[in-house]
């Protein structure tokens, strides 16, 4: 696998950033081009930002004016990427992750605040590899597959949460 560059910046202060989160960030960058079969050198950027920053960037990229969990930026079309001619390397794009949003959501879902992060980052980077989801077809089933692949790759598997309701039996 080739040097793959992961640069973190915190921009938001509503959640303290965990020990051991930027690893599971670089991790879970490596292990989807890892899967992906991409052999060249590449940099990402991740962003931390709260709700207010990400529906902002949100309404100004993409006319939404709310906020959502994560965005990506991709720097390429069809495996075509802009080049840092310093170090040679791809770049990838950018991914902005609302931590508070990732914290949210962690609850909702009833799993770790890890496996959210870990999981809207390889949902973000496949974006940055050309995938989408948007027509809620084969392209929503391929990366759903993919992301679970990666997150059991990393010891996060999704985990299966039934809800006993009494007054239904």
């Amino acid at each position: 696998m080739a040097k793959v560059k992961v640069i973190i910046t915190n921009r938001q202060k509503a959640v303290k950033i965990p020990t051991g989160l930027r690893m599971l960030i670089r991790r879970t960058c490596h292990a989807v081009l890892e899967m992906e079969n991409f052999n060249d050198p590449a940099e990402v950027s991740v962003t931390f930002v709260d709700n207010d920053q990400i529906k902002e960037l949100n309404n100004q990229y993409r006319g939404r004016d709310m906020a959502t969990d994560v965005l990506s930026f991709p720097m390429g079309e069809n495996g075509v990427y802009d080049v840092n001619h310093a170090t040679g390397a791809k770049i990838l794009g950018d991914i902005v992750l609302s931590i508070p949003r990732c914290v949210e959501q962690a609850r909702r879902y009833g799993h770790s605040f890890e496996r959210e992060a870990g999981y809207l980052t390889a949902h973000s980077m496949l974006h940055l590899l050309g995938y989408d989801h948007e027509d809620n077809g084969i392209g929503r089933v391929r990366m759903r597959e993919k992301e679970e692949t990666v997150m059991s790759q990393l010891g996060l598997p999704a985990t299966a949460t039934y809800v006993y309701d009494e007054e239904s039996n």
